[in-house]
C-alpha cells in the first residue's frame, strides 16, 4: 500500500515577509499573506506548497508530505507514537508531526481540501527537426494565473545517509532511484541517493527527496515544476530583470533528466525551477551511479548548485 502521494510543501522562517512575497511572485507562485503567514500555491489543487513566517533569524522549518489516506497517516503516526492533530492551515485536514534523525521537522498530512485548479501555462504545438505539429500558425502562449505547477522534490544535507534513508523508508516508503557511490580505499562509499515515492505501478518523479551524505544537517534546495521549457526560460529572464540572485543553470541533469534553473531567495535559500523530468514506477531501480553522473549534465554547467 502506498504511504504517501507526494511531497507537498516546504516551510521557512524569513527576515522580511514582504520582500519574500515579492521574490515568490517573481518566481511564479500565486501568494497571499494571512495573519503573518505567507502562503504560496501553484496551479495544482493544493492550497499551499510553500509557507513562511517572519523571524529575526532565517531558517528552514519543515517539509510536508501528503499521505495516501487517513489510514496511512495513522500508520505513520503510530511508528513514533505521535498524535494526529487537526491541521489549522487552509484546507484543514489532519497532520502528524515527526522529527527525523537529523532534527528536521517532517509533517505528514491527510484530507486537505483542494482549491480550484488555476490556469496553467500552455503554448501551441512544437515543430522540431523530425516532426512538425504547428502548421499555418504562429507560436501562441496562454496567459497563466501562475507559472509554478507543484513542489517536485526537496534536497537535504544529512548526518548519516543510511540512518536517514532507513528512517524515511520505514515511515514514508521511499525507494532509491539512483545511489551515488565512489570507491575509497577499496571500499564503496555512499555519497547520497535520489529517492522517490512508491506508488506501485503508477509512475512518479525520479526523485522526491535527495539525501546528501554530508556529515552535517542543512537544507540544500527545493524544486518546483513549471509547465514547459518556455516557462522556465521566461521565468529566468524575468527573475534576472528583477535583480534576483541567480545560482546555477540553465542546464539538463543526467540523473533525473530535469531541465533546471536555480535561484537564491532574499535569505539565501535556494529554489529551483524544473521541467521535463524522468518518471519511474516500482519496477525501476535501484541503480548505483558515479559522482560524475551526479555532477555532469547533458548540457549546461556542470557541478553542484550553490558551489
Amino acid at each position: 500500500m502506498a504511504i504517501i502521494k507526494d511531497v507537498l510543501y516546504v516551510r521557512f522562517r524569513v527576515t522580511d515577509l514582504q520582500a519574500q512575497q515579492r521574490f515568490l511572485d517573481d518566481f511564479g507562485f500565486q501568494t497571499s499573506i494571512d495573519d503573518g503567514l505567507l502562503l504560496a500555491r501553484g496551479t495544482d489543487g493544493s492550497p499551499y506548497i510553500y509557507l513562511a513566517e517572519e523571524s529575526s533569524e532565517p531558517a528552514f522549518v519543515s517539509v510536508g508530505f501528503a499521505a495516501e489516506s487517513e489510514a496511512a497517516l495513522k500508520e505513520v503516526a503510530a511508528i513514533d507514537s505521535v498524535p494526529i492533530e487537526s491541521n489549522t492551515l487552509p484546507g484543514g485536514g489532519l497532520i502528524a508531526r515527526l522529527t527525523d534523525p537529523n532534527g528536521f521537522a517532517v509533517e505528514v498530512v491527510a484530507n486537505i481540501a483542494d482549491r480550484p485548479l488555476l490556469t496553467e501555462a500552455v503554448r501551441s504545438d512544437f515543430n522540431d527537426g523530425v516532426e512538425k505539429h504547428r502548421l499555418g500558425e504562429r507560436v501562441a502562449f496562454a496567459a497563466p494565473e501562475c507559472l509554478i505547477k507543484r513542489l517536485g522534490h526537496v534536497v537535504l544535507m544529512v548526518n548519516d545517509f543510511s540512518e536517514t534513508f532507513e528512517w524515511y523508508q520505514r515511515r514514508l516508503g521511499l525507494l532509491i532511484s539512483d545511489e551515488i557511490v565512489m570507491d575509497k580505499d577499496g571500499q564503496e562509499q555512499t555519497l547520497g541517493a535520489f529517492t522517490r515515492c512508491n506508488r506501485g505501478e503508477e509512475y512518479v518523479d525520479h526523485h522526491t527527496m535527495f539525501f546528501i551524505n554530508a556529515g552535517h544537517s542543512d537544507f540544500n534546495h527545493a524544486a518546483f515544476e513549471v509547465g514547459n521549457w518556455d516557462v522556465l526560460m521566461q521565468s529566468h529572464y524575468a527573475l534576472k530583470k528583477a535583480g534576483h540572485q541567480h545560482s546555477f543553470g540553465v542546464g539538463k541533469h543526467i540523473l533525473g533528466s530535469q531541465t533546471f534553473d536555480y535561484w537564491k531567495d532574499p535569505n539565501g535559500f535556494m529554489l529551483e525551477h524544473f521541467t521535463d523530468g524522468d518518471l519511474f514506477n516500482e519496477s525501476f531501480g535501484p541503480h548505483k551511479r558515479s559522482p560524475a553522473d551526479l555532477l555532469g549534465t547533458h548540457w549546461g554547467p556542470e557541478g553542484m548548485p550553490g558551489q
